[in-house]
């Protein structure tokens, strides 16, 4: 088994200490590097290949938004999750629109921690359902007027069945989950997953869930049910 190779980057060392002295006890997972900044980040990335990077935040030179932002517009980019301390917090929704796979909360539980690290490698975001629709409740406070036109407009490329699983891509469910609702098979799902993701020009499952919403198609399926 091949394993997964993880970037760390924190301004506080003895967090890096800890995720490293856990996450090494782990045979499928490698830590490959360690930086303090996200003014370090991109050059560690060429010179240790990682496939996930665990991104603080806050940090004092290049904050970990900018730096997953940076990263996620590279070809062959490394999946990112977001360290940080609070579950809804617009800096945390902001890397979630530039391209991080999911968040983790500092003292999220070890095992759920490498769990989540085993998610992000394998093409899963780690949101699940009940965060997916907090994040979602803080978005209405932060979002624009124009947000959701913008969204609708960019979501008119999309035909019916897309439609469908976009929104059920917002709803935080996976694919076996969508396939049952939707009747279809979990290929086809995942076909449907890859189109949207091309034509919109993004980045991963949880941006469509963040643009599903930023259009409204969330709240009218309930209103439709």
């Amino acid at each position: 088994m091949t394993a997964i190779r993880v970037l760390l980057v924190d301004d506080d060392p003895l967090v890096r200490a800890g995720l490293s002295f856990m996450m090494g006890g782990a045979d499928d997972i490698e830590i490959v590097g360690e930086a303090a900044d996200g003014a370090e980040v991109e050059a560690l990335v060429d010179r240790t290949r990682p496939d996930v990077v665990l991104m603080d935040i806050r940090m004092p030179a290049v904050d970990g938004l900018t730096a997953t932002e940076r990263l996620r517009a590279r070809e062959d980019a490394p999946q990112v999750v977001v360290l940080t301390t609070f579950h809804a917090d617009e800096q945390v929704l902001r890397a979630l629109r530039v391209g991080a796979a999911g968040f983790v909360l500092k003292d999220t539980p070890p095992a759920e921690i490498l769990a989540a690290v085993r998610r992000v490698a394998a093409g899963d975001p780690v949101l699940s359902p009940t965060v997916t629709r907090q994040l979602m409740r803080h978005a209405v406070g932060t979002a624009a007027d124009t947000r959701r036109s913008r969204a609708r407009e960019r979501l008119s490329v999309l035909n019916e069945r897309e439609r469908e699983v976009a929104v059920a891509v917002g709803r935080g469910l996976a694919n076996a989950a969508i396939a049952t609702g939707l009747f279809m098979s979990v290929a086809t799902v995942k076909t449907h997953v890859s189109r949207i993701l091309a034509k919109l020009d993004l980045n991963n499952r949880v941006q469509i869930a963040l643009l599903a919403y930023d259009a409204g198609l969330l709240e009218e399926e309930q209103e439709e049910r």
